[in-house]
C-alpha cells in the first residue's frame, strides 16, 4: 500500500501527465526499474489508487449515516464524512477528486464507474431532500460534491473545521434549494 499511497500523492499533487513513474519510485523509496515489479504501467497505478481511495470514502460515508435516519441529518453526516477524507492525511482518499480529463479514454472511463459508484450515494441521499423533478436533484448533487471536491485547493490546516464547512454546505442547500419532505 505504500506505493499506491506514494502514487497517489504525486498524482493528487502532480497531476497524472506531470507524474513519472520515478517520481512515485523515489516517494515510495524504491529504485525506479523496481517498480514495474508490482505494476505493469502508470496506469494501473492510478487506476487501482482511485478505486483505493473510493473504497476509503464509500467506508467512512456508509458509517458515518449508518444510524442517522433524518434525511437532512443523513446527507449533512455523509459531507462532513466525504470532507473529513479528502481533508485527512489520507493521500489516497484526496486522489477522489482528480481532474478526470487529462487522463487517456480508456482509463478515464475506467476511473469514471469507480467515482459513480459513489456518487449514486449522494444522488439519493439528495433525492430525499430535494423536492423537484430530476435534473434539481441530479445538479443539487453535482453542486454538493463539486463544492465539498474543491475545498481541497483553498482549504488551509488550522482553519475551519471540515464539519463546519460541510454543515455550512448543507445549510446553504437546505436553505436555498430544497424543502424537506
Amino acid at each position: 500500500m505504500e506505493i499506491l499511497s506514494a502514487a497517489a500523492q504525486q498524482f493528487a499533487l502532480k497531476g497524472y501527465a506531470a507524474t513519472s513513474m520515478r517520481d512515485i519510485a523515489a516517494v515510495a523509496g524504491l529504485l525506479a526499474g523496481s517498480i514495474y515489479h508490482h505494476f505493469v504501467s502508470k496506469d494501473d497505478m492510478v487506476l487501482e489508487a482511485y478505486k483505493a481511495g473510493v473504497e476509503r470514502v464509500i467506508a467512512a460515508h456508509d458509517l458515518a449515516i449508518a444510524n442517522v435516519s433524518d434525511p437532512w441529518d443523513r446527507l449533512e453526516a455523509a459531507c462532513v464524512a466525504h470532507l473529513e477524507c479528502l481533508l485527512a492525511d489520507d493521500p489516497l482518499a484526496r486522489l477522489l477528486p482528480l481532474d478526470l480529463r487529462q487522463l487517456p479514454a480508456e482509463l478515464r472511463r475506467k476511473l469514471v464507474l469507480e467515482r459513480d459508484s459513489y456518487e449514486r450515494r449522494f444522488l439519493t441521499l439528495v433525492k430525499s431532500v430535494v423536492v423537484g423533478h430530476e435534473p434539481d436533484e441530479r445538479f443539487a448533487r453535482m453542486m454538493l460534491l463539486g463544492a465539498l471536491n474543491w475545498t481541497t485547493t483553498w482549504y488551509k490546516r488550522g482553519g475551519e473545521a471540515p464539519r463546519k464547512i460541510a454543515s455550512a454546505f448543507v445549510r446553504l442547500l437546505r436553505g436555498g434549494f430544497a424543502t424537506r419532505r
